[in-house]
């Protein structure tokens, strides 16, 4: 195995339960890593979310960490997502100073180069909003730094299988997910 440490993303469906967050995060605190960026929503399923992580680890350790977090009884299923297997995004609201035309128009020539879009236009600052890679978000607010960013938000990074295989793949055995549940 590859003992080179690098940025993996791991993608984990989980029972929609108060506290399922709070016992991911434990997890990775426990195991001595720390998750660059974390990200949970609904799913389409009810009673499920999904949870995207990404830690900086071996290939040996981010394995294990998903051995790990399958054992959690309120995991559904986890999945590796790696490089080109998968469709990694983020979304940026970006804050900048510009408070003449010619600058407004400066700035939308780069927007317009990496296909994002104006979400508020006052009259001293611009809300941009990125979708995109990491690396695309950082190559857009290096260029927007020239004109005063003000502040940035960054949702953590999504991710999605590509091709015909999903999460709901790797689902525990049902007589697996149950164990525990109906202990006395």
């Amino acid at each position: 195995m590859n003992s080179e440490k690098k940025a993996y993303t791991l993608s984990i469906l989980v029972e929609d339960t108060p506290g399922v967050l709070s016992q991911v995060a434990r997890l990775f605190s426990r195991k001595g890593y720390n998750i660059e960026s974390i990200c949970a929503g609904p799913t389409r399923s009810p009673g499920t979310t999904r949870i995207s992580v990404v830690a900086i680890c071996d290939e040996a350790e981010i394995h294990q960490l998903a051995t790990q977090l399958s054992k959690l009884l309120l995991v559904i299923s986890v999945d590796v997502l790696e490089g080109e297997e998968s469709i990694q995004r983020e979304l940026c609201l970006i804050k900048v100073k510009a408070d003449t035309r010619e600058v407004r128009e400066g700035i939308i020539q780069i927007i317009n180069v990496f296909r994002a879009n104006i979400v508020d236009f006052g009259t001293d600052s611009l809300v941009i909003a990125a979708v995109g890679t990491s690396d695309k978000i950082r190559a857009m607010m290096k260029l927007l730094e020239d004109y005063g960013i003000l502040e940035t938000v960054n949702t953590g990074l999504v991710a999605l299988q590509r091709g015909e295989k999903t999460i709901h793949d790797q689902n525990k055995l049902k007589d697996e997910y149950n164990y525990g549940k109906n202990l006395h």
